[in-house]
């Protein structure tokens, strides 16, 4: 099954429509995190994209281990199964101001729907080397919507 293009205004928008329907009280269907926390951690995937400074890259050994075994789970079109590890720079244990991060999150998905696919064809992540427009989509996409589906939206 091909997910919904995040590049496309429609597919950003649902994002969007999706995540204005959070609220600081929304409970988790599963997990740890709370919804600010949620979506601080859904804005970690654009950090690395649009400000890596703020991210330590890999190492070798690690920056391999992503390449080898991670990131085809991640790039594929296989959603992802619910209390999944999470990797120390997605982890979020402090409180975090919800309007804040839902604006930050909607921005960078705005950002990216503006860029495009063509930027993201052949760019590099920080984790997983050099991707595709469909690795970069998919990844974005089925990230989005794990979380929120956790959330009930």
């Amino acid at each position: 099954m091909t997910l919904p293009n995040i590049f496309t205004q429609e597919a950003s928008d649902e994002m969007i429509v999706r995540i204005n329907k959070l609220s600081p009280e929304t409970p988790r269907l599963w997990g740890k995190m709370d919804v600010g926390q949620m979506l601080a951690h859904l804005c970690v995937s654009y950090e690395m994209i649009y400000e890596p400074e703020k991210h330590k890259r890999p190492n070798f050994f690690m920056g391999l281990v992503l390449k080898t075994f991670v990131k085809k789970m991640v790039t594929n079109e296989t959603a992802y199964g619910k209390n999944k590890p999470t990797a120390p720079a997605f982890r979020m244990t402090t409180e975090k101001d919800f309007a804040a991060e839902k604006n930050r999150l909607i921005d960078y998905i705005q950002r990216t729907q503006q860029l495009g696919e063509d930027e993201f064809d052949g760019k590099e992540s920080m984790s997983f080397g050099v991707m595709d427009k469909t690795g970069w989509n998919n990844m974005l996409y089925k990230h989005l919507d794990h979380h929120l589906r956790q959330f009930g939206v």
